[in-house]
């Protein structure tokens, strides 16, 4: 698996983490928390499918 995809996750998982904790405790910033979760996922997405290509290419 590639290294960026990897930080890709992490950083998915640590902003998914991020907005639970915030719209407990009723902030509305957990939106943007949210936002970064997805933007991350498309990333690691594209990094996995870029190291598939090249291997099977």
């Amino acid at each position: 698996m590639p290294r960026l995809a990897l930080y890709a996750i992490a950083v998915c998982v640590l902003a998914v983490v991020a907005a639970v904790i915030s719209f407990v405790q009723g902030s509305w910033l957990g939106i943007v928390w949210v936002l970064l979760a997805g933007l991350s996922s498309n990333m690691a997405w594209f990094y996995l499918r870029r190291q598939r290509a090249r291997t099977a290419g």
